[in-house]
C-alpha cells in the first residue's frame, strides 16, 4: 500500500500536468487541453492509494440523497476520476415519450438520464478534423454549495457526398408480436424510406426472423430498388421471436461480404422481446461482442408498445453501436433520412471520456447516468477497452453533480476524450478545463438555454427514476422551465419536453 504523502504528491503533480496542458483559452468557457497520442499521453493515470485521504473527492451513489453526502468519509484518490465509454443511445426518452403519452410511467429500470439528454440538440461549435471538440460549462444550483458540470463532446458533421460506402444487414423481426400497428408496418415504412436514400456504392442484405430466420434478400447493391422494394413489401408476420437465429443469420451475412473500407453494419428492427432459442442473453450478446470486434458494428431500431428495452440496450453496447426507438413515421424519417450520414458512417472507434476533478475544488462528485457504461480508470488509455463508436455530427453529453468546498477557487477539473480513427485505429486525444470562477453564478439566470434545457431533461429523468430531485432543482418547478425554454430556443424537441412532463405529473 502507497504511503499518504505519496499519493498527495501525485495528485499535486497530475493537477500540474493538467495545467501546463491546458494553458491556452478559446473562448469556450474551459481551457483547451489537446493531446496527440504520444507515448506520455498514452500511459495510464497514476493509480491511487488504498488507504484515505482528507483532501480526496468522494463518489457518490447514483440514487444517493444529497442530506447523507456530508457524513460520508473521504476515499481514495482514485475517486477524483470518473471514466466512461461514450454512448449516443435515446432509445430511452423514445420509449418513455411513448408510455407517457398512452396515459402510463416508464418503468424506473428503462429510465437512463444521458439518453433523455442526448435526445436534445445541443449547439457545441464542431471542430475543423474528424476528432471532437471539448465543451466544458457548469453553473451553480439552487442547492447550497452545489454545481452541475457539463462535459460536450461534438464531432464535425458529414458531408453526403464523402460518406464512405455502407454495406448494411438488415435482420427485421417478423414474429406473431410484430403483427401489432405500429410495428413491422411501421419497420417496413422505414426500410423503404432508407432504400430511396441510398446510392451507388452502398450495398444492402435482409434476413427476416420469427421461430427460425432466412436471408429474403442477399446482398444486393442499392441501386437495384425495384428488387429491394419488393423484398421489403414481402416481409409479413410469421411465428415466436428468436432474435439469436436472426442476429447469427445476419452476422453471417455481413462477414460473408465485409468490405474493409465501407461501413459494414447490422441494422436489428425488433420489439426486442426475445422468447426462443438463446433467451438467456448472454449467448446473444456474446456473439454480438465478436463480430464489433470484426469491425461489423450494430444499430438496434426499436419498436412496439411493448418494448424489450434491456435487450436491445444491451445489445447495442456489446455490438459498438447505438439504439434507437421509433414509433411514428416521422421518428422513422428522422433516423433513415435527415440522420442517414449520422446514422451510417463514422468519425470514431472506442471513444471514451475522462474527468479529473481536482480535490482541493471539489468534495464530491456524481456522474448523472451512464451506470452501465462506466468504466476502470487504467481503462481510458488501454486501446484493448471498448469504448463507443461515434458518427458525424453527434453530439455526446455528460452531466456531474459537484459538491464544492467552501471558498475554493483554481482548476475545477479536465475532461478528455481518447478515441481511435475508424481506419487506421491511430489513437488520438482532446480536452478542456473549467475554473470555479467560471461557473455560472445562477443555473436559471445565467446558465445558456441549451444548459438548462439539459438540467431539466436530466431533471425529469432522475424523477422518473427515483422519484428524488437533481441538485435542488424542485421537480414542480421543471414544466415551467421547459415551457420558458421552449420560447427561448424556438425548439419544438423542448415544446414536447413541457408537454411530457406535464403529462407525468398527473400520471403519479
Amino acid at each position: 500500500m502507497r504511503s499518504r504523502p505519496f499519493v498527495i504528491a501525485c495528485a499535486v503533480l497530475a493537477l500540474l500536468s493538467a495545467a501546463a496542458c491546458g494553458a491556452a483559452s478559446d473562448g469556450m468557457g474551459g481551457q483547451s487541453v489537446g493531446m496527440p497520442s504520444t507515448d506520455a499521453a498514452r500511459s495510464a493515470p497514476p493509480k491511487a492509494s488504498a488507504g484515505g485521504n482528507d483532501s480526496a473527492a468522494v463518489r457518490e451513489s447514483p440514487r444517493e440523497e444529497s442530506t447523507r453526502e456530508e457524513s460520508e468519509k473521504p476515499e481514495t484518490g482514485a475517486e477524483q476520476i470518473s471514466t466512461f465509454a461514450l454512448d449516443v443511445d435515446t432509445a430511452s426518452y423514445g420509449y418513455a415519450r411513448r408510455t407517457i403519452r398512452e396515459g402510463r410511467l416508464p418503468e424506473p429500470a428503462q429510465v437512463r438520464p444521458e439518453e433523455f439528454v442526448n435526445s436534445f440538440r445541443q449547439d457545441y461549435p464542431e471542430p475543423g478534423d474528424n476528432g471532437f471538440a471539448v465543451h466544458v460549462d457548469g453553473a451553480r444550483t439552487p442547492e447550497d454549495g452545489t454545481a452541475l458540470v457539463r462535459v460536450g463532446l461534438q464531432t464535425r458533421g458529414a458531408d453526403p457526398e464523402a460518406r464512405r460506402p455502407a454495406n448494411l444487414t438488415f435482420v427485421v423481426d417478423v414474429s406473431g408480436s410484430m403483427g401489432e400497428p405500429g410495428r413491422l408496418d411501421l419497420v417496413k415504412e422505414a426500410l423503404h424510406k432508407l432504400v430511396d436514400q441510398l446510392g451507388p456504392g452502398d450495398q444492402i442484405s435482409i434476413v427476416a426472423f420469427s421461430d427460425q430466420a432466412e436471408t429474403v434478400v442477399a446482398m444486393t447493391p442499392a441501386t437495384d430498388r425495384d428488387t429491394l422494394h419488393s423484398a421489403v413489401a414481402g416481409l409479413a408476420v410469421r411465428d415466436s421471436t428468436n432474435v439469436e437465429a436472426g442476429l447469427t443469420s445476419g452476422y453471417t451475412e455481413a462477414s460473408r461480404t465485409f468490405r474493409p473500407m465501407a461501413t459494414n453494419r447490422v441494422i436489428l428492427l425488433s420489439d426486442g422481446l426475445a422468447n426462443t432459442g438463446d433467451t438467456s442473453w448472454q449467448g446473444i450478446l456474446d456473439r454480438v461482442k465478436e463480430y464489433a470486434g470484426k469491425e461489423i458494428t450494430l444499430l438496434c431500431v426499436g419498436v412496439g408498445r411493448e418494448y424489450g428495452d434491456e435487450l436491445m440496450e444491451q445489445l447495442a453496447d456489446n455490438g459498438d453501436g447505438a439504439a434507437v426507438y421509433v414509433s411514428s413515421v416521422d421518428d422513422a424519417r428522422k433516423v433513415f433520412v435527415e440522420q442517414l450520414a449520422t446514422t451510417l458512417d463514422l468519425r470514431a472507434r472506442d471513444a471514451k471520456a475522462q474527468v479529473v476533478f481536482n480535490p482541493s475544488v471539489v468534495e464530491s462528485y456524481r456522474l448523472v447516468g451512464y451506470e452501465n457504461r462506466e468504466l476502470a480508470t487504467e481503462d481510458f488509455r488501454d486501446d484493448t477497452k471498448d469504448g463507443g463508436e461515434i458518427g458525424p455530427g453527434h453530439s455526446v453529453t455528460a452531466l456531474y453533480r459537484v459538491r464544492l468546498r467552501e471558498g475554493a477557487s483554481g482548476r475545477l477539473g479536465t475532461a478528455t476524450v481518447r478515441w481511435q480513427d475508424p481506419d487506421t485505429r491511430r489513437p488520438a486525444e482532446a480536452g478542456r478545463s473549467l475554473d470555479a470562477a467560471d461557473l455560472s453564478p445562477s443555473l436559471w439566470e445565467s446558465a445558456s438555454p441549451r444548459f438548462q434545457v439539459d438540467v431539466v431533461a436530466a431533471a425529469f429523468a432522475e424523477h422518473l427514476r427515483t422519484r428524488e430531485s437533481l441538485a435542488g432543482v424542485a421537480t414542480a418547478d421543471l414544466a415551467g422551465h421547459a415551457t420558458r425554454l421552449a420560447g427561448t430556443t424556438e425548439d419544438p424537441m423542448v415544446t414536447e419536453l413541457a408537454d411530457l412532463i406535464g403529462r407525468a405529473a398527473t400520471l403519479g
